[in-house]
């Protein structure tokens, strides 16, 4: 899961649903495994899957969408704090998700499993839904040095606020314990100092 960010063009995955909670994401029979890996084949089990393992007729069952974008409506990821949504997400190949607006602890997650949550406009989230749904091949690119996201299909472009040191961690492939590993000797010169 762990990759440089830089510049992502990519197709997208449209889900244009309002307050998406976590137990949508990822439903909470899943949640015994404390192991990040698998969790992605489970996202949005319920609405992917009848109980009996028949697809239904949901996006991520669609073939004309894919993509490491995901483009979701307002207030994604609210409800419970569970990690294991960011790791469905993450799990299931997904880099980027783009909404108007995220739970803060669900974006938090995000980030701290090498997904990168986009805030735009609703004006742009409007249109980029519209893009895609005019062109399931409509790209976008999110240039994480830069902080734009740009619909290819328009040439709008918006900027994202991101946490200086989250964009640090994402453009090297660091979680935070590797930070720290990275800064060992100027914390234990600091610590000989004091």
């Amino acid at each position: 899961m762990k990759q440089k960010f830089d510049i992502i063009k990519s197709t997208c995955v449209p889900l244009p649903l309002e307050n998406v909670d976590t137990d949508q994401i990822i439903p909470a029979r899943f949640l015994k495994a404390t192991d990040k890996e698998g969790f992605g084949e489970n996202l949005f089990r319920d609405w992917r899957y009848e109980a009996d393992g028949t697809p239904k007729d949901f996006v991520l069952n669609n073939p004309a969408y894919s993509g490491e974008i995901l483009v979701a409506g307002k207030n994604f990821g609210c409800g419970s704090s569970r990690e294991h949504a960011a790791w469905a997400i993450a799990g299931y190949g997904f880099r980027v998700v783009v909404s108007s607006f995220f739970a803060d602890i669900h974006k938090q997650n995000e980030l701290n499993n090498f997904v990168l949550p986009v805030v735009v406009s609703e004006d742009f989230l409007a249109e980029l839904f519209k893009s895609i749904e005019a062109d399931a091949k409509t790209l976008v690119t999110v240039d994480v040095p830069a902080q734009t996201i740009t619909n290819e299909a328009t040439g709008r472009s918006e900027s994202f606020e991101l946490n200086g040191y989250k964009k640090y961690c994402l453009m090297n492939a660091l979680d935070d314990i590797d930070f720290l590993l990275e800064n060992k000797d100027k914390i234990e010169q600091w610590e000989a100092e004091h």
